[in-house]
């Protein structure tokens, strides 16, 4: 498991902008899948040889009473809980305010090492260090100015940050489960929705505690068993892990368990309670387990509860392809754990996206597939030229990537590479994720270059 990097601090300090800088890229709303959820908080980044996850959290507001800005304050309470180490922003134009001070007395309690980043400075050095001398007073240790907009002392946080991680784990940094012909499978889900159940039910055993009571699995527990020949490690992640305070409270914040788990899973398997389905948080999962490419099955427990016939049944599907489109892909089962029905077919399908995940395209049939693409439907404009596909290849697995060689990497758009990835699909049966890298042919930017001088030696 990457380590987790959390970044807190009151409300308009610049930690989404500070979130944004350090992974590289812009992310706001999901522009591109509908459903998924408001905003997304978390994203890999690499420095120093370390791989780990950064954790954007909402203002931090202690003690505040108001319901939603109390669920911010919480989620940002259990992402201090979960991580190991903290980034807190300040704002170096406003000083220490009474606000940052609540904050920092909570991080102080928490035990966790802590950065803070005096933000909104973009000033020279010698300013810098008069702007941020009286943060040192809140007793957190190390102070660092910077400015995210301009992205002014980020390399310097990234040292820091790096430095306090704990030591490296064995397999840390990989980004796929081994393939040692296990099949590991994380059941995720909101709290109460069965997860227990069905880990038993599938065991055909009490392996686990299962109760009403919402959050009663506290920690992730594997469980192997022999399925038709498979070897298969189930997890469940029902519970956040509990730590100090606020955890026991907040059990309904499944995300940073599901994040933990997925990281060395093939298949997610999405629990939803078919009397509250698809709610933000189920999208949020979902959302979560495409992002970190693994194969997902969309499970519909307690189906038992409905008084429902076919035709309700599949009204109930068309309403989460609709809700959850953006892995519109994954197979969706209607099962009961308790009962135990249909319980064998989630077991089918996560062994059969097992092997997908897995799998491998023959580069010829790759390009054939390509040719025809291009024939049928053909590649659009960018910059003034044709783009232009020259040949594809499958460069990994776990998830399937495919790598493809043309004139313009950086210009195709999002609405032609859907139309790739759908090619895929049909063509080859897949319903995992499907990943796609485009890059320009070896030798083009030489050849570009030498182009230049002959053309600009005509006027």
């Amino acid at each position: 498991m990457k380590p987790l990097v959390a970044i807190v601090g009151r409300p308009n300090v610049g930690k989404s902008t500070l979130f944004n800088r350090l992974i590289g890229r812009r992310i706001a709303l999901v522009e591109d899948q509908p459903g998924v959820t408001r905003d997304r908080h978390y994203a890999d980044a690499a420095w120093g040889g370390r791989a780990f996850t950064f954790i954007d959290t909402g203002g931090f507001v202690p003690g505040e009473k108001d319901s939603l800005l109390k669920q911010v304050r919480e989620q940002a309470q259990l992402a201090v809980e979960e991580c190991d180490v903290i980034i807190f922003v300040t704002d170096g134009r406003e000083g220490v305010t009474g606000a940052d001070e609540a904050v920092a007395k909570y991080l102080r309690k928490s035990g966790k090492p802590v950065i803070v980043a005096v933000n909104k400075l973009d000033t020279t050095s010698g300013q810098m260090q008069s702007l941020t001398a009286d943060f040192y007073k809140m007793g957190l240790g190390e102070v660092h100015a910077m400015s995210a907009e301009h992205g002014l002392g980020v390399p310097g946080l990234f040292d820091e940050v790096v430095e306090k991680l704990p030591p490296k784990e064995e397999g840390e940094d990989a980004e796929a489960p081994p393939d040692d012909g296990i099949i590991r499978v994380a059941i995720i889900g909101r709290p109460n929705v069965g997860k227990s159940t069905l880990v038993n039910a599938i065991l055909k055993e009490k392996r686990v505690v299962a109760s009403e009571i919402p959050g009663t699995t506290r920690d992730p527990i594997d469980s192997p068993l022999t399925y038709k020949d498979r070897k298969l490690l189930l997890t469940d992640t029902a519970g956040i892990r509990r730590k100090k305070t606020i955890a026991h409270q907040i059990e309904k914040y499944s995300v940073i368990a599901a994040l933990k788990v997925m990281e060395r899973s093939d298949v997610a398997v999405l629990l939803m309670d078919a009397t509250e389905p698809a709610v933000d948080q189920d999208a949020k999962l979902a959302g979560l387990a495409e992002e970190r490419g693994r194969a997902l099955v969309i499970v519909v427990n307690k189906w038992d509860l409905i008084d429902a016939d076919q035709r309700r049944q599949e009204a109930f599907r068309e309403s989460l392809r609709h809700s959850l489109k953006f892995v519109g892909y994954a197979p969706i089962i209607f099962t009961s754990a308790l009962t135990g029905s249909k319980v064998e077919k989630v077991m089918d399908a996560a062994v059969e996206l097992a092997e997908q995940f897995r799998f491998r395209a023959p580069t010829p049939q790759l390009n054939r597939l390509l040719e025809y693409m291009v024939d049928n439907h053909p590649a659009p404009i960018v910059r003034s030229k044709p783009l232009r596909l020259y040949y594809i290849t499958q460069v990994t697995s776990a998830p399937p990537t495919f790598a493809l060689t043309c004139n313009h990497p950086e210009g195709v758009p999002d609405m032609y590479k859907r139309y790739i990835t759908n090619q895929l699909r049909k063509t080859f049966d897949l319903r995992v994720p499907i990943r796609l890298v485009f890059r320009e042919r070896p030798g083009q930017a030489k050849r570009a270059a030498r182009k230049r001088p002959s053309h600009q030696g005509k006027h």
